[in-house]
């Protein structure tokens, strides 16, 4: 694991992150793995550490979760911006990934993040971004909280679960990213991507999928078996479909 203090906006936030395959010879590009809500680059290289071999690998920790500490208030675009800095930090200290290209790989909230920064290609995991009605249970315990904030009322048991242990900064991040809609952002990449969804995702249904797919300029769209972490046992199969799809079969 490696450290890396990126200045952003006045604050210096610490980036963990690691590098896999950096001595491989004549690399494919960088798959650059961004992980979903609540998890950390550890959950990314248990699925996708012995896929993609002919790639140099690098896992990061976003602000706030694994091994990066965080306690400022973020937007999506922040973290957009502070994982930008973090590549070309990378490409400054790794001279031998100067002049490779940087895939962007996001899961769930990772997606959202490596959407803003595609510019060749991107490989998206059930990504957030799309608005789906909330079921009544949801809405009520919302409208709870929010009943409670107005009368002076801290109800932390109220807090969604992806909300749950969260510093303050954190929770308000949560806040801000939890219902974003990046309909415009996913219409605005012009990279080309590949989408690979969860057939029983319930976090993210396969109809928000579907909706993404058609959104980006240049998709295809993989529906695979599994749920909101498909990819945990499926890393191999989306390396097959992912090489014959740039392959041209």
């Amino acid at each position: 694991m490696a450290l890396a203090r990126i200045h952003y906006q006045g604050s210096a936030f610490p980036i963990s992150y690691d590098l896999h395959n950096l001595s491989i010879p004549s690399p494919r590009g960088v798959l650059v793995f961004l992980h979903g809500w609540g998890s950390n680059k550890e959950l990314m290289k248990i699925a996708f550490g012995q896929s993609f071999r002919d790639y140099t690998h690098l896992y990061i920790d976003l602000p706030g979760f694994g091994a990066s500490a965080n306690e400022q208030i973020l937007h999506t675009h922040d973290y957009a911006q502070i994982i930008e800095s973090l590549l070309s930090y990378i490409r400054t200290h790794f001279s031998e990934l100067d002049s490779q290209e940087f895939i962007m790989v996001g899961h769930s909230f990772g997606g959202k993040v490596a959407t803003l920064l595609a510019k060749e290609q991107l490989i998206l995991l059930s990504s957030a971004g799309i608005l789906t009605p909330k079921p009544l249970k949801v809405r009520a315990k919302i409208l709870l909280a929010k009943l409670c904030k107005g009368l002076g009322i801290r109800a932390k048991f109220l807090r969604a679960q992806d909300a749950h242990n969260l510093n303050e900064a954190m929770y308000q991040t949560f806040k801000n990213v939890v219902d974003e809609d990046f309909s415009q952002s996913f219409k605005q990449c012009r990279a080309q991507a590949f989408v690979f969804w969860g057939k029983d995702d319930s976090a993210t249904p396969l109809s928000s999928g579907e909706m993404i797919a058609s959104l980006l300029p240049q998709s295809q769209f993989f529906p695979l078996e599994g749920d909101h972490y498909f990819f945990l046992k499926q890393a191999k199969l989306i390396e097959s479909l992912y090489h014959k799809s740039t392959q041209g079969g």
